[in-house]
């Protein structure tokens, strides 16, 4: 059985062989194959989508701290219970010390996650396209985030 990721990436396929415009969005995508009866949206779906929505929302929402600084109100920890995997939401101003700590923990690893990714995709790119000049990626983002709190 595939997973429905994998049907996604199926329809994108699907839409490639079509001929149609390329590189695209995900809603000339979707509408596209929404015209070719390749996705409806399932009931199960609905409430999916919509946690989704909710979830994009609380992570879009920011406070100002006491010191002035612009700071996410809303923060997720996965934990499993029972066997299986959710995603708690609590807020920065009042959540236990233990949610705060699980969140931060995952988020790192989640950008450690992409930096990884991006590591292999880049050296991919080179060893593979072999530009005149390869691309070069810097994973120490000390100065990074000096230069981005000058200038907040």
């Amino acid at each position: 059985m595939s997973t429905m990721a994998e049907l996604l990436q199926k329809i994108v396929c699907k839409y490639q062989a079509a001929n149609q415009p390329w590189p695209a969005t995900s809603r000339d995508i979707a509408q596209w194959a929404i015209n070719h009866n390749l996705w409806a949206p399932q009931p199960s779906a609905i409430v999916n989508q919509c946690a989704d929505q909710l979830a994009r929302a609380m992570r879009d929402e920011y406070i100002t701290d006491a010191q002035g600084r612009r700071v996410r109100a809303k923060h997720a920890a996965s934990v499993n219970k029972n066997g299986e995997q959710f995603a708690f939401w609590a807020d920065i101003r009042t959540a236990p010390h233990k949610h705060m700590a699980i969140a931060f923990q995952q988020r790192r690893h989640q950008i450690v996650g992409d930096c990884r990714q991006l590591k292999v995709d880049v050296d991919s790119y080179n060893d593979n396209r072999i530009p005149d000049q390869p691309i070069q990626m810097i994973f120490d983002f000390t100065y990074d985030l000096e230069e981005l709190a000058l200038a907040a």
